[in-house]
């Protein structure tokens, strides 16, 4: 995996292309793509805007794949591993609160809740296409041009940078979430009184 990395790394914006298109498909590389970003742009902040754009378009690409697999199979995944324990969890939560559940994970550069058990529940349990796509761009956009942003203005240190901010981190992922809840049930709210 290490030889894999460097490879990656040696090809620069191209190599955080590939990963996010990997990591997005299924195959669990947690962070890989934020940390190979942050070293991509660090080395080459001349390439900070094509490094998010072509992490985004891998994240994009990647968890289409993953999202179509889950689409076509998942009411046998979801039987599998969401009838107790912390699937039970996840699917519940995603009942609750939707797309929100993906967003959010998606969004934040600290994985502090799990993507791929979101996005699966998505799939399995008919999401469209399209808005699960649009989901992930509004989530990924922001997330990989800010990781490009530090990766170029702060080089090597933005990995601490982040490590040492990962409270104000999961701070906006909770009045994030707040936030976005409260306009979804709002909206709930006024869809049933006009109906």
């Amino acid at each position: 995996m290490h030889q894999f990395l460097d490879f990656l790394k040696e090809l620069g914006p191209v190599g955080v292309l590939i990963l996010s298109m990997v990591e997005s498909a299924g195959i669990p590389n947690p962070g890989g793509t934020d940390f190979l970003l942050l070293f991509i742009t660090a080395a080459r902040p001349e390439d900070a805007v094509l490094t998010a754009a072509l992490a985004v378009v891998g994240s994009l690409v990647g968890s289409l794949f993953f999202f179509e697999v889950l689409r076509r199979g998942g009411e046998k995944f979801l039987a599998k591993y969401t009838a107790s324990g912390r699937g039970l969890r996840f699917r519940r939560w995603f009942l609750r609160y939707g797309m929100i559940t993906v967003f959010i994970p998606a969004f934040l550069p600290i994985p502090i809740l799990p993507f791929k058990a979101f996005a699966a529940c998505a799939g399995a349990m008919g999401v469209t296409r399209k808005r699960f796509m649009l989901v992930l761009f509004a989530a990924r956009l922001p997330r990989y041009a800010a990781l490009a942003y530090l990766g170029a203005k702060l080089g090597e240190n933005s990995g601490a940078w982040l490590r040492g901010h990962g409270w104000y981190l999961l701070a906006l992922a909770v009045a994030l979430a707040a936030g976005l809840t409260l306009v979804v049930r709002r909206a709930n709210r006024e869809a049933l009184q006009l109906e």
